[in-house]
């Protein structure tokens, strides 16, 4: 390792007053190939993280997003007394307004944030360790608050050891499909509405070559995503609302995510569609771990097919392939739009935690936290939502 590696690398101890904990030392790198190797170790399916935490959806999301916005990589990872890793947290620096804040890397494009644990010590962490691990980021001077949001308060079997820290409500919710491989069809999509669906399909089925898939070819990839980033500028715009998507690097971001194959079977970023020979009729993409998939993007056709709901039809499709691939779960990403509550009938419990590390990021933390609170209590207003929406018109006309 050069001199600059190791300075970089240098390890903080745990105070004292936390040798109880079994975290006994914490590095923090701002190099993802410093990190590789343990951050790979970490995201092994017998380990506890979510897919938006691999490092094929951050390493590009980094390089081609964070980079452009300032951001420095800042990657805690927790040891025991042997240098065993216990947990990498992924997080990126930014420095405004005079506060350096650290949060989850990813941005708006993961839906969960969490850090990557070793089972075991995920399943026993207590209080004394979140301390130690406090205690030894905020030692090193780096960061004035940590700004850690979208965390789900349990992931497949196991509680998040992160809610030991003070945490409140986020923002928004994120609705949430349970999946009993048991059950019926008709369990986790009613009758009714498949009778429906099947009626809007049949329009479908007319045209030549129509088809569900999930892409695997390069060439496939290419050809939807050319068509999503054709198509969803145009679809943002009816709905006045800001094209995500528009901003440095995301596109070069999602295209390698979702070139980038994952170890068994798939893709980083994982695109099901609709098509026919004439023209790509719907696409939804997302993660998959084996245990739940969670939609990213979608979009659906400007031609009159569209009036036959294929993003529901598409959304359906979805939900029928992981239950039959023996998934428990399915989220449609954050947020509470209709078309989510057709599928999803419960909420995946999300918080956001806001940690003070010195005295600017006290009074930063304090800011953060009545944001999100204020934003949280409009969300679960119907009055104050509604004025919300009559004012973002007013101010977009």
């Amino acid at each position: 390792m050069t001199m600059a590696a190791a300075i970089e690398s240098r390890t903080a101890e745990a105070p004292a007053s936390t040798q109880q904990s079994r975290i006994a030392g914490v590095d923090i790198l701002d190099d993802l190939g410093q990190a590789e190797a343990v951050w790979r170790g970490l995201e092994d399916a017998r380990q506890f993280s979510t897919p938006y935490q691999r490092f094929d959806f951050l390493g590009p999301w980094q390089r081609q997003v964070g980079a452009r916005e300032g951001l420095r990589p800042f990657i805690v990872i927790a040891y025991d007394a042997e240098r065993r890793p216990l947990l990498l947290l992924p997080l990126a620096l930014s420095h405004e307004h005079g506060v350096r804040t650290a949060c989850f890397m990813g941005g708006k494009h993961a839906t969960f944030n969490m850090p990557l644990w070793d089972r075991d010590f995920a399943a026993g962490a207590t209080s004394a360790d979140l301390d130690a691990l406090i205690s030894a980021i905020r030692a090193r001077a780096e960061a004035d608050v940590l700004s850690l949001t979208q965390q789900p308060l349990n992931w497949r079997d196991l509680p998040n050891p992160m809610a030991l820290l003070p945490h409140q409500p986020s923002a928004n919710d994120c609705p949430l499909m349970t999946i009993v491989p048991e059950e019926p069809p008709t369990a986790r999509i009613s009758n009714s509405f498949r009778r429906r669906l099947k009626g809007k399909e049949r329009k479908l089925q007319a045209l030549a070559g129509y088809r569900y898939h999930v892409a695997d070819a390069d060439a496939d990839i290419k050809r939807l995503l050319d068509w999503f980033f054709r198509i969803k500028p145009l679809r943002m715009a009816e709905q006045k609302l800001p094209n995500v998507f528009a901003d440095p690097g995301v596109e070069d971001f999602i295209r390698d995510a979702c070139m980038a194959k994952l170890a068994g079977d798939g893709h980083v970023i994982d695109i099901h569609a609709l098509e026919c020979d004439d023209e790509v009729i719907a696409i939804f993409a997302g993660v998959a771990d084996g245990h739940r998939f969670s939609m990213m993007f979608n979009t659906y056709t400007l031609s009159a097919n569209s009036k036959y709901s294929p993003g529901l039809i598409l959304m359906r499709d979805i939900v029928d392939h992981y239950a039959g691939h023996g998934y428990r779960a399915l989220d449609l990403g954050i947020g509470s739009d209709e078309y989510k509550r057709l599928f999803c009938k419960g909420d995946e419990p999300i918080f956001d935690s806001f940690i003070p590390l010195s005295l600017r990021g006290k009074l930063a933390a304090t800011a953060m936290s009545g944001v999100n609170r204020a934003k949280h209590l409009v969300k679960h207003n119907p009055a104050l939502f509604e004025l919300a929406q009559k004012l973002r018109g007013a101010f977009q006309r």
